[in-house]
């Protein structure tokens, strides 16, 4: 059976094509190694884009509609940008129909990143914490050129597969979303925040 690198970002993207390749034409293995292989990536970027409290339930329909996808994938990129242009959609479709909706206190969305956080990160909590939410204050846009390339490790052109535009467009929304936080963290005088934003940026 397929399995992950030992990498700790998780398996190469040419082992993730391949397995989505084999699980189109019907393995079942690749199929859970695919999942197994990005279901970190897909959660960390929903978490992000539209936060925690949805963003479990919101990687499930990413994959449901990736697997409903899966025999038009011809690998014409990798398999891990397609799967993030994917849960792009998912997430654009629930902020459209969150529109429609009351908005609720967003005190479940604090308890579940404070719960994401480990014992081994505890002495970065608070930064973690606050630069998730300057995060959130960021425009749509700005926030998954981000998360897509500084959080997430993509590159400017597989961030524009995801994000659908073109690479220029990316490389602004990125120094723009830059410009935010630092002007917002330098509003709010967090220090911690702003080692946070260094360590992965």
């Amino acid at each position: 059976m397929p399995h992950a690198g030992p990498d700790e970002r998780g398996p190469r993207d040419a082992d993730i094509t391949r397995w989505a390749l084999a699980a189109r034409d019907g393995d079942r293995d690749s199929a859970t190694a695919f999942i197994a292989g990005t279901q970190h990536h897909v959660q960390r970027f929903l978490t992000h884009v539209v936060g925690a409290a949805e963003a479990e339930d919101l990687t499930q329909e990413t994959y449901l509609r990736a697997m409903r996808a899966l025999p038009r994938f011809a690998a014409r990129s990798t398999a891990r940008t397609w799967l993030l242009a994917i849960a792009r959609r998912v997430a654009v479709d629930h902020i459209r129909a969150a529109v429609v909706r009351p908005r609720v206190a967003d005190l479940d969305d604090w308890q579940a990143v404070a719960e994401t956080v480990t014992a081994t990160s505890a002495p970065r909590f608070d930064g973690a914490v606050v630069l998730r939410q300057l995060l959130r204050d960021l425009p749509a846009d700005r926030r998954e050129a981000f998360v897509a390339t500084q959080v997430l490790g993509l590159s400017y052109a597989e961030a524009a597969e995801v994000c659908d535009c073109p690479i220029g467009t990316i490389r602004s929304r990125v120094a723009r979303a830059r410009e935010d936080l630092v002007a917002a963290m330098a509003a709010d005088g967090d220090r911690s925040t702003g080692r946070h934003l260094r360590a992965i940026g």
